[in-house]
């Protein structure tokens, strides 16, 4: 695959730090060594699941680069997460949403959990052992939190939960699992009717199915979860008993839209890339493809989509990290990244021609990738739904604002190693 610019642009130093620029120089570093020589493997056994990628991100404590240091994390804020993921995902989306996929619980602790189970579940993750998963979605329910069918049911000092979650990034590499389930009888309303539960892995009546690959984002896996009479201890809720919607809502705004933005922003820089190279790279009528004036429109207008999404990304991280209200900016940078890295890819193999088609070429790879950042944390529609709310001035809840007092990340420590 062609480098994408191995330092960061002229338009993100504003917003980055000399910590930051080291970062973004380590995580290239180590895509180009570690994952790079394994994309190719992780295309040809599509129903593999990449741990050793998984593996070496722990050791560098990237799973917890939002977590304080005092649990073991860097503390180094939302910006440095969308460097991490961004970087990854220019060589290896499927590495990128591995590294994605942990932080969403994470942020879920953070905000929800208590000091006690912070430091009963957070160290895992900073030192590697303890990898995570958000169970939110389910195959009747989708992207529909009210339709959510799971149950948990108090009984003494435990509580039993029993259904179905599909759709799960970090499947079958998670050691625990932070799951939303009803706890109210019907006719609650929705907002009251959830809790969020971590279940262990190794808790008896929980089953995976085997892993099954997807159309893109080979070897990262994204599974069922199936729940039959799993018991877990009182002390096991996140949160308040009730609260579930809102460790739901705020972990998807706050981490899950500017992960996935990240992931779209990684794979439309390789998508330029690789297009660029192709048609500097192809003669035709005594010169190239990229002399070709109708050619050039095009590559102008993927660019511009490449720039504004880069934009959207890093601005709206920066503001999360300020502690200022921006829930629609982070909602704009997925839905907007989505839409324009999609539209570039489509672009791209239209102007590849027949090679595009070559399953061994790598923007076959990146087009089926890019499908994946469309479901997650809301769909397309869902997005505009929330715009139109800011629009109207009626997104009353803004987690941004609601949570940057209390949060470790509002203000990260730049001193922090």
């Amino acid at each position: 695959m062609p480098a994408t610019p191995a330092t960061p642009p002229p338009a993100l130093r504003p917003y980055l730090t000399a910590r930051h620029e080291l970062l973004w120089a380590e995580a290239d570093a180590f895509a180009a060594e570690h994952i790079a020589p394994r994309a190719v493997r992780m295309e040809a056994a599509p129903g593999r699941v990449e741990r050793k990628v998984a593996d070496l991100m722990a050791a560098r404590k990237w799973f917890a680069v939002t977590v304080p240091s005092a649990f073991g994390g860097l503390g180094a804020g939302h910006l440095a997460k969308t460097v991490l993921i961004h970087r990854i995902a220019c060589v290896s989306a499927a590495a990128a949403a591995i590294l994605q996929a942990t932080l969403i619980p994470v942020g879920a602790l953070l905000n929800f959990a208590t000091v006690e189970q912070q430091a009963r579940w957070l160290p895992g993750v900073a030192d590697g052992s303890l990898l995570l998963s958000i169970a939110v979605t389910e195959p009747t329910a989708g992207g529909h939190i009210g339709g959510i069918e799971t149950t948990a049911e108090r009984t003494g000092n435990q509580w039993v939960i029993t259904g179905t979650k599909a759709h799960i990034g970090n499947s079958h590499l998670a050691g625990a699992h932070l799951v939303i389930a009803r706890t109210a009888e019907a006719g609650v309303r929705t907002s009251q009717a959830l809790t969020a539960f971590m279940v262990e892995a190794d808790r008896p009546g929980l089953s995976l199915p085997a892993h099954r690959a997807s159309l893109g984002l080979h070897g990262f896996s994204v599974g069922h979860l199936d729940l039959d009479h799993v018991r877990i201890p009182a002390d096991n809720v996140v949160g308040e008993i009730g609260q579930g919607l809102a460790v739901a809502q705020s972990s998807s705004i706050l981490y899950g839209r500017p992960n996935l933005a990240a992931v779209s922003l990684g794979i439309h820089e390789a998508v330029v890339a690789t297009t660029t190279a192709r048609l500097k790279a192809r003669p035709r009528y005594r010169s190239t493809l990229s002399d070709l004036p109708v050619l050039r429109d095009r590559i102008g207008d993927m660019e511009a989509r490449l720039r504004a999404g880069r934009i959207l990304a890093y601005q709206s991280v920066h503001l999360l990290d300020q502690g200022l209200s921006c829930d629609a900016d982070l909602i704009n940078a997925k839905y907007l990244g989505h839409q324009w890295a999609m539209t570039s890819a489509q672009d791209a193999m239209e102007l590849h021609g027949a090679h595009a088609l070559d399953r061994d070429y790598v923007l076959q790879r990146l087009w089926r990738d890019i499908q994946h950042t469309y479901p997650p944390a809301g769909t397309g529609e869902v997005q505009r739904i929330r715009l139109a709310d800011a629009a109207f001035g009626e997104n009353h809840i803004q987690w941004s604002e609601r949570l940057a007092a209390e949060a470790a990340w509002a203000r990260p420590d730049p001193t922090a190693a």
